[in-house]
């Protein structure tokens, strides 16, 4: 079997490949000459949106989507760079979740700053320390960040997109999985793979750590000893991955928001979301109807509602901030009617950002 004749179009098509790329770069660049000169967003999540689903309709195959994606992805980030540096805030510690998301979305050619508590990563961007951060907001099983539902009160940052990541566990360790007598982990992967842990490793004894990156630190370092974290833990600090997926669920998924100074502007055609902070204030202890009236402002324009929740506004007793997720963008004429009705009962609307529905 000759390869060679094949070897040789593979190789001319890199050489056109690396010359197509450096020109759309090159072409980056300009562009970010003009959005400083200008003011302008480095990032923008609608035009990230745009290309992504343009590359995805062009595609004929035998590439998979995400397998597309994943690559445009990374082209997006090294234009980044060119444009400006840009630093990335998240939810740390390194090789963690929140991790995993940020580099989803902003790919590997951007500087990340790992932050200890969501307080610091709005204060992060809030001064200029961070261009945009990333933030855990809810998990499919263990539901919302309340810590990050209740800094949004405070904090001017809007949210500029999002993105949903697929939460796979795996089982971490230098040791062989018959000598294995203690597992670490954050106490919410360990209770996400209760089933596996007590089919496999009935007998080991489960120890809460403050992170799965650091629960893989004390796998590496003490002999018997195995973490559950993500693949990505296992790689940044360089410890054999002894099971994958071990999580009770398939489809575990967690929800982190984009956050910066400056809006995003409209994807159109149905493709954006819009979080709101709303309080009813007075009204809503005067009747029992004060929650299906803040409501209906958005139900009689065809805005639909996929998340709501309470917090408490810590202002006075049984006092209660809603945030809501909803259909459209906050720039839409339907959207800019409810907004003005609301705000005719409610002391509070806050406007928390729109941004892509799909990520």
């Amino acid at each position: 079997m000759d390869l060679g004749p094949i070897r040789e179009q593979i190789d001319g098509l890199d050489r056109q490949l690396v010359e197509l790329l450096n020109r759309r770069l090159a072409l980056a660049a300009e562009i970010g000459k003009l959005k400083r000169s200008t003011g302008g967003q480095i990032y923008v999540a609608e035009r990230e949106d745009a290309v992504l689903r343009t590359v995805g309709e062009l595609n004929k195959g035998p590439i998979k989507q995400e397998a597309l994606r994943a690559i445009y992805r990374e082209i997006m980030s090294a234009a980044i760079a060119l444009e400006k540096p840009l630093a990335i805030a998240y939810l740390g510690p390194e090789a963690t979740n929140t991790h995993a998301a940020a580099m989803k979305k902003f790919g590997a050619s951007v500087d990340y700053q790992a932050i200890t508590t969501v307080a610091d990563i709005f204060t992060a961007v809030e001064r200029g320390e961070a261009d945009y951060a990333v933030i855990p907001i809810e998990n499919s099983t263990e539901g919302s960040v309340r810590e990050a539902l209740d800094s949004f009160v405070e904090s001017d940052l809007k949210i500029v997109a999002q993105i949903h990541l697929e939460i796979t566990h795996a089982l971490i360790s230098a040791t062989p999985r018959e000598k294995i007598e203690k597992v670490y982990s954050k106490d919410q992967a360990l209770a996400q793979c209760r089933n596996w842990l007590q089919r496999h490793l009935p007998h080991a004894q489960l120890i809460d750590a403050p992170s799965t990156s650091r629960a893989v630190q004390i796998a590496k370092a003490e002999p018997g000893a195995a973490a559950i974290a993500g693949e990505l833990a296992a790689q940044f600090y360089g410890v054999p991955v002894i099971e994958k997926n071990i999580q009770d669920k398939a489809d575990n998924t967690t929800r982190f928001f984009v956050l910066g100074k400056k809006a995003s502007g409209p994807v159109g055609n149905g493709r954006d979301m819009s979080s709101f902070l709303i309080s009813l204030g007075d009204e809503a202890s005067a009747h029992s109807g004060a929650l299906l009236k803040m409501l209906m402002p958005m139900a009689e324009r065809g805005i639909n509602l996929s998340k709501i929740e309470s917090r408490p506004s810590k202002k006075r007793p049984w006092d209660y901030y809603f945030f809501i997720d909803v259909s459209g963008h906050y720039d839409d004429a339907n959207m800019k009617e409810a907004l003005t009705e609301l705000k005719k009962f409610c002391p509070m609307v806050k406007w928390l950002g729109s941004y892509p529905a799909a990520s």
